[in-house]
């Protein structure tokens, strides 16, 4: 993400993600020049049998 984007904006844009998308948060960095990286990753449901 670019580093002009705030914390609000980017947790609102990975909420979205999480919730939409079905994404999950595994890891972020912000780098010292202001630029945030963050690693999301496809979550799996696994069905059950009934």
């Amino acid at each position: 993400m670019p580093k002009k984007v705030t914390r609000r904006e980017a947790k609102q844009l990975l909420t979205e993600l999480a919730e939409y998308g079905r994404w999950e948060l595994v890891r972020t960095r912000i780098y010292p020049n202001g630029v945030k990286r963050m690693w999301v990753k496809k979550r799996i449901h696994k069905v059950e049998r009934t």
